[in-house]
């Protein structure tokens, strides 16, 4: 067995073993914590509807029930407390792993791309692969939100749900992130390297890195002590990569074992339908790429699919596309991309081509409508569908991004914000799927852009 594939088998093992675990821990030790959990839930649900009825805030009763639900919701706080208490050294294994990813994926972008540009040379060849990837970019996102569209409109899994409407003053602990031009151009241009480093602002860091890179290619043979330093410092992160991918197998363990222990498979029946349909979608939209791929890249694609199951697996364990992204440049490079080619699209496409979560932006927008009964006409989902095209830029370093954006959007709809309660539960598990596709998304974007660019060559072992 190669390196390669004994790691997935490890990670494999580690997210059937972790879901093992997870479930005997709610099963044993956590169905106390769940159980009081669950009744808070239920008491704050039923205080809700009673306030929602009574006009007269002067009301003893009014007053009563407000701190009913006061009590339940510390009940609820101090449990899920204890609760995370309990999981920490589970947890703390998945955190530390993503700490160390994140450490490297900076300087990774920062180093490879910076030779990337400067081997492309002129900026006239760096504006044209830029609108190449562009076009893939934006044709995906609309795909995967208009597939979302479409499903969610042909499936309704919210009208079973069958909700009332909420009060209005419901509070989902959710920052919103209503569309602005000011914040959007914030999140694209640096006002310090370090800053946009130490922060993770992958696209602050692809900025700052074009104007590097095209200027060291400006300056010539001066350049080239510049570009040998930054591709030796790319191959030493891509080693270190290596060593932070043998704590893989334990990230993924503690990951699955954290949610199954806190969400149990009960989560997975009173949700059966919505994520059974989600992830339908998903596959369907896996489907529809790699026939795309195979258009362009014919029988490849499939050698390259096969070469993304561990980046796959990783982000799929641990939630978190970011953390496949060291892997995934590397087997990109392997399939037989160009590292030019690599450097620069795939971190565009960390913030510009996230087909995963553009297919959960509407899909779950939707959702909550039919929820609550709430209507939109084919004009309002098509308006829908642009807002979320626009605000879901450039915030994949915001934790719980789809979420936020989901806040932001529906507002302007009048659907209510308390139904994004409705997905908190059960949005790790979703994310999981959409960090998965948005690796398989990306990867395809990267090795398209290198085949129209004719620089495609043999992959190998």
């Amino acid at each position: 067995m190669s390196k390669n594939n004994r790691l997935t088998f490890f990670i494999f093992l580690a997210l059937v073993l972790g879901a093992v675990l997870g479930y005997v821990l709610n099963v044993k030790s956590f169905d106390t914590f769940n159980r009081t959990i669950s009744t808070a839930d239920d008491q704050v649900k039923e205080a809700d509807a009673k306030l929602s009825v009574i006009k007269d805030t002067t009301l003893t009763q009014y007053t009563q029930l407000n701190l009913q639900k006061k009590e339940a919701l510390q009940l609820r706080k101090e449990s899920e407390a204890a609760r995370e208490k309990k999981l920490e050294p589970f947890t703390l294994l998945s955190d530390i792993f993503l700490r160390l990813i994140k450490m490297i994926v900076a300087p990774l972008v920062f180093a490879t791309l910076v030779v990337g540009v400067a081997k492309v040379g002129d900026i006239k060849a760096v504006g044209r692969i830029g609108g190449k990837t562009m076009l893939w970019f934006i044709s995906a996102s609309l795909l995967s939100l208009i597939l979302g569209l479409i499903l969610v409109n042909i499936f309704k899994p919210g009208e079973a749900m069958n909700l009332p409407l909420p009060s209005s003053n419901v509070d989902t602990g959710l920052q919103k992130a209503a569309f602005s031009t000011k914040d959007f151009i914030a999140h694209i241009v640096p006002k310090s390297m370090a800053e946009a480093m130490a922060t993770n602002e992958i696209l602050q860091i692809v900025v700052f890195s074009l104007f590097f890179g095209v200027a060291t290619a400006a300056i010539g043979e001066k350049g080239k002590i510049v570009i040998e330093f930054f591709d030796a410092v790319a191959h030493v992160i891509l080693k270190v990569t290596g060593y932070v991918m043998n704590f893989a197998p334990l990230a993924v363990f503690g990951a699955m074992t954290a949610i199954v222990a806190k969400q149990g498979l009960g989560v997975l029946s009173t949700y059966a339908i919505f994520i059974g349909e989600f992830y339908s979608g998903m596959l369907l939209l896996w489907i529809v790429l790699i026939m795309i791929g195979y258009a362009i890249l014919k029988k490849r694609v499939f050698n390259l699919m096969n070469r993304m199951k561990e980046p796959v697996l990783v982000a799929f364990s641990t939630a978190s596309s970011e953390a496949a992204y060291p892997r995934t440049l590397l087997q990109l490079e392997r399939f037989g991309c160009k590292d030019k080619i690599v450097s620069f699209v795939l971190p565009l496409g960390y913030s510009f081509n996230l087909d995963g979560s553009m297919l959960y932006m509407t899909f779950a927008s939707l959702f909550i409508a039919q929820s609550y009964g709430i209507h939109l006409s084919f004009e309002q989902q098509i308006t829908m569908l642009l807002i979320l095209m626009l605000t879901s830029k450039g915030i994949a370093g915001v934790p719980r991004a789809s979420l936020v954006v989901i806040a932001g959007t529906i507002a302007t709809f009048n659907i209510p914000e308390a139904g994004l309660a409705l997905l908190i539960g059960i949005d790790p598990l979703l994310d999981m799927g959409r960090s998965a596709t948005n690796v398989i998304g990306n990867s395809i974007a990267t090795a398209v852009v290198s085949k129209w660019e004719g620089e495609l060559s043999e992959a190998q072992d």
